[in-house]
């Protein structure tokens, strides 16, 4: 009968940290990305390869500390797909990365190597060339506590 309380008891105390965890998740689903800037950097016509500077304006309007683990997104050029991107901090430890404090705006800053192909010669060309070009983003936003962590879809243009 003891074992059977203590089961009991073990698997409350559980569903009790499994309870505390899901209370920053609404606060968390609150985050909002917006693509800021798009920086053509480096043009490598030998191997035709773009270096893209992405920037990520990342706006904390709840009450709740997070960081971003990761952006995970797709980049467009006039409407059309042109690769995917990715900013990540994964493999850094949560205290060293940038902290989301309450109403704080952020940019975050990415890489994007953009390589010539056959279905994007046209976006690369105009990219390159330095012509007015409209970017826009989906993606998917990963924000974490140190007890929750939450997904969320995002669409940007500029």
């Amino acid at each position: 009968m003891i074992l059977y309380a203590a089961i009991g008891g073990l698997l409350a105390i559980m569903g009790g940290i499994v309870y505390y965890a899901s209370l920053d998740n609404p606060a968390l689903e609150l985050v909002e990305v917006k693509l800021s800037n798009v920086e053509l950097l480096d043009v490598n016509k030998i191997e035709n390869r773009a270096k893209l500077q992405t920037t990520f304006l990342v706006k904390n309007p709840s009450d709740k500390t997070f960081t971003v683990a990761s952006i995970s997104y797709e980049l467009f050029v006039n409407d059309k797909l042109i690769g995917k991107g990715q900013y990540s901090t994964e493999d850094i430890a949560m205290p060293g990365r940038a902290a989301f404090y309450p109403d704080a705006e952020i940019p975050l800053k990415n890489i994007f190597e953009l390589v010539l192909s056959d279905s994007n010669a046209q976006e690369y060309q105009l990219i390159t060339s330095g012509e007015l070009v409209r970017y826009s983003v989906k993606g998917v936003i990963t924000a974490e506590t140190a007890w929750s962590i939450v997904e969320k879809e995002f669409q940007s243009s500029m």
